[in-house]
């Protein structure tokens, strides 16, 4: 499966600026997580493609894995308010004091995903929800997910 390039130079080149771009006070448009939040939540999803946080298992029943999988390969937006059983009702408190930080960090996983699968992008990683993916299919869902926060804040 070859790599969508666009997708990849959003995430590598684009993504952190147009987050540079939210107020850190905007209110959602939907869902209860802060903007700060949100990038330490997006920060945790590069984690587990690089297999710095890893997945225990799939949540996700067998026999709805195969459609959960093709919608996560199309173009098709994530719904407003998609429920993630594996976070809490509530988000979770930040782990950097400022947002300048939160969106440094989550620069470096961003490069540090990139790097993880350079030598080897057909090497897969567990996703709780999706399988294992490999290199494309994670910048397939990594785009997804940005652009379904992005929105959620008004940025795009």
């Amino acid at each position: 499966m070859q790599v969508n390039a666009e997708k990849e130079d959003f995430l590598l080149n684009e993504y952190i600026l147009l987050l540079k771009t939210v107020d850190e006070n905007q209110e959602p448009l939907w869902g209860k997580m802060k903007v700060h939040q949100m990038i330490e939540h997006m920060t945790d999803s590069f984690r587990i493609a690089n297999e710095k946080n890893k997945e225990k298992k799939i949540v996700t029943p067998p026999e709805r894995l195969e459609g959960s999988y093709q919608f996560m390969m199309s173009d098709k937006l994530f719904k407003e308010n998609t429920k993630n059983v594996l976070m809490p009702d509530e988000p979770e408190p930040t782990r950097n004091e400022f947002l300048e930080d939160a969106i440094l960090e989550l620069d470096k996983e961003i490069t540090d995903f990139h790097t993880f699968f350079k030598d080897d992008p057909e090497k897969k990683t567990l996703n709780a929800f999706f399988g294992p993916l490999n290199y494309a299919e994670w910048v397939q869902l990594l785009h997804k997910h940005a652009l379904h926060h992005l929105r959620q804040f008004g940025a795009i």
